[in-house]
C-alpha cells in the first residue's frame, strides 16, 4: 500500500503507541585525580552557580511498567525497590509551525524505594543509538545505584524509536535485508550492490511515509520534543544527559534552550561534526577494545571459549559471515556483541558466562541460545525509526565503491566487527545529504564530559571534537575517563556516578582530566 499525504497524518492522530519496551566491576575507590589541562574547569575568579533544576509542578500521567519493559530487553527480574513508569505526552510535529500536526513522544520514569519523592528529575536521552528507555533500564539494573537513589531518571525516546510514536515505513524484506546486511537472498554474491539497493528502496519508502515531514526527524526536533516536556513540567530549568547519539541531542537543546539548561552531562558522545566513515572507525576500534577486556575476563573466569576467546569469536563471526551459522548473519552476530558488551547488568560473572556459552554452542551448531541473544539485543534498536533518524543524523557516508575498500581493510584491522561495519554504512547512502545540526555559539553553564576507553556503541573518539565545541562556545567543562568496557559510562561506574551526584547538587567540575578505576 502506498501511503498517501492524507493517511499520512490521519495515522499520525490515530496510531496507539505501544507498551515500553558483562561490564566492568564496580570497586569502591575514590578517582583518580589528574592536574588540571587546558581547556578545564579552573578560572582565577569563580564563576556564579548555575541555576538549579526545579521539581515538576504538572507531571506527565504515569502507569507502572516495570516488569514489561524488563522483559522486552531481557534484563531479567526488577531489582528490590526498581518501579519503572511509562507515559507519553503530545508534541507538534515541528514547533516552528512549517508542519502542523502532533506527534506522541514516549518517555519513561526511574526511582527507587529510596528515591527521594521532592528530588527534581534528569532528562536521559540516548538519541538514535538505541532507544533512550532502553539505555535507563540498563542503568537502572546495573551494578551502580547511587545516581537513581538520588533523584529520579526520565528517558525521553526519539520519535519512532522506544516507546514513542511507532514508524512502519518499511517493506518486510528491506528492513530484515538491511539488518543482516543484505547476506541473504538476491544479491546476496555481491552484498556491495545489495545493500545500496535496499538503502534506496528503503529510503523512497519511508520518506513517501513520512511526507510531508519526513524532514523533522533529527537532533534539533528531538530537542524540541524535550522542550515540550520541560513545559509540560511548567519549570524553567532541567538537568539533561546526553549519551552517545544523544549528546547531540542534548547539544541541539542547549544551543536552542541553553536558558533552560541547570546541568549538562555528555556521557561517551558522539563526535561532532565527523562524517559517518571516522564515525563508523571509532565505533569498531571500541568494539574490539571492549571484547579485548571481555576476553580477558573470560580467560580469568575459565569460561567455555577456551583459551583464546578472541580467536574463537573471530572464527565464529567468519562462520557468520560464510553461512555456517544459518540464518544468523554476520551483522546479526555484530549487533549482539556489541550490544552485550555496553550493557550494564549486576551479575558481571554470570553476563560473561551467558556470552561466553551462548556463543560456543553456536560454534557447535545450537543456535538457539544465541537466536535469543540477537532478539533481545535487536529489541533496543528495533523499528523504522531508528533506520530514520540514523540516516537523518548520518553527513557524508561512503560510497558503494570506498565501502568495498573499507570492508577489506576494516576486515584484516578490526578481525570481529570491521567487515560488518563497513558494509552497514550503506544503509543510508541513498539518503539526502544532510548536515551537521549547529551547536552552540555561547554556552554559559558548566558541563560535564564522560567517556570511557573501550565503548562498543560509540568509541572513544568523540570526547576532543566535543571539548572543542564547548570552547568554542566559551563553555567551562571538565572530562572524566573510565577505565572500563561498556556503555554509557553513568550505567556501569560508581566512580563516575558519584561524580555526577557532586555536578548535579552543586553544579562544580571535578579536576579536568579525572580517572575512574574499572
Amino acid at each position: 500500500m502506498r501511503w498517501t499525504r492524507a493517511a499520512v497524518l490521519a495515522s499520525t492522530l490515530s496510531i496507539v503507541i505501544a507498551g515500553c519496551g558483562a561490564g566492568p566491576s564496580d570497586r569502591p575507590g575514590v578517582a583518580v585525580q589528574r592536574p588540571p589541562v587546558a581547556g578545564g574547569a579552573t578560572t582565577s575568579a569563580a564563576p556564579p552557580p548555575p541555576p538549579n533544576a526545579e521539581l515538576p509542578k504538572t507531571d506527565l500521567s504515569w502507569r507502572e511498567c516495570t516488569q514489561p519493559t524488563l522483559d522486552l530487553l531481557g534484563l531479567g527480574p526488577a531489582p528490590v525497590g526498581l518501579v519503572l513508569d511509562c507515559a507519553e505526552y503530545s508534541t507538534p510535529i515541528d514547533a516552528a509551525g512549517a508542519v502542523l500536526g502532533s506527534f506522541r513522544t514516549g518517555a519513561m520514569r526511574a526511582r527507587l524505594a529510596q528515591t527521594p519523592a521532592d528530588a527534581p528529575p534528569l532528562v536521559l536521552t540516548s538519541g538514535s543509538d538505541r532507544s533512550s528507555t532502553a539505555t535507563l533500564a540498563g542503568l537502572a539494573v546495573g551494578p551502580a545505584g547511587a545516581l537513581l537513589a538520588s533523584r529520579p531518571i526520565v528517558a525521553v525516546d526519539r520519535r519512532g524509536l522506544g516507546t514513542s510514536q511507532p514508524i512502519d515505513c518499511l517493506d518486510p524484506q528491506i528492513r530484515r535485508g538491511l539488518a543482516d546486511n543484505a547476506q541473504f537472498g538476491a544479491g546476496a554474491d555481491d552484498p556491495v550492490a545489495a545493500m545500496t539497493a535496499l538503502s534506496q528502496d528503503g529510503t523512497i519508502a519511508c520518506r513517501d511515509f513520512l511526507q510531508p515531514y519526513e524532514g523533522t526527524f533529527d537532533a534539533p526536533h528531538a530537542a524540541d520534543d524535550i522542550e515540550q516536556l520541560r513545559r509540560q513540567w511548567q519549570v524553567e530549568h532541567i538537568a539533561l544527559l546526553g549519551t552517545g547519539n544523544g549528546a547531540k541531542v542534548a547539544l541541539s537543546y542547549a544551543r536552542k534552550y541553553g536558558d533552560h539548561v541547570a546541568r549538562l552531562m555528555l556521557d561517551s558522545p558522539e563526535p561532532v561534526g565527523a562524517d559517518a566513515t571516522t564515525r563508523a572507525e571509532q565505533t569498531v576500534q571500541g568494539a574490539e577494545a571492549a571484547l579485548t577486556a571481555f576476553a580477558q575476563r573470560c580467560v580469568g573466569m575459565g569460561c567455555s571459549l577456551g583459551a583464546d576467546p578472541r580467536a574463537a569469536i573471530t572464527d565464529l563471526m567468519n562462520k557468520a559471515g560464510s553461512g555456517g551459522l544459518g540464518d544468523i548473519s554476520a551483522n546479526a552476530l555484530r549487533t549482539a556483541l556489541s550490544g552485550f558488551l555496553g550493557s550494564p547488568r549486576a551479575d558481571q560473572a554470570n553476563r560473561v558466562g551467558e556470552l561466553s556459552d551462548a556463543l560456543t554452542a553456536a560454534g557447535r551448531g545450537d543456535r538457539g541460545a544465541l537466536s535469543s541473544l540477537i532478539l533481545r539485543e535487536s529489541a533496543a534498536i528495533a523499528g523504522d525509526g531508528q533506520f530514520v533518524s540514523r540516516c537523518t543524523d548520518t553527513q557524508l557516508p561512503p560510497s558503494p565503491a570506498k565501502a568495498t575498500e573499507l570492508a577489506g581493510t576494516w576486515g584484516g584491522k578490526y578481525p570481529v566487527f570491521g567487515k560488518a561495519a563497513a558494509i552497514a554504512l550503506l544503509a543510508c547512502v541513498a539518503w539526502p545529504v544532510s548536515t551537521a545540526p549547529p551547536l552552540p555559539e555561547k554556552l554559559g553553564i558548566p558541563v560535564l564530559v564522560l567517556g570511557g576507553v573501550a565503548d562498543p556503541v560509540v568509541g572513544n573518539g568523540g570526547q576532543s571534537s566535543v571539548t572543542g565545541a564547548l570552547g568554542a562556545a566559551g563553555a567551562r567543562h571538565a572530562t572524566l575517563t573510565w577505565q572500563g568496557w561498556g556503555h554509557p559510562v553513568a550505567a556501569h561506574s560508581g566512580c563516575a556516578q558519584r561524580t555526577l551526584l557532586d555536578y548535579l547538587t552543586d553544579g562544580k567540575l571535578p579536576a579536568d582530566g579525572t580517572a575512574c578505576p574499572a
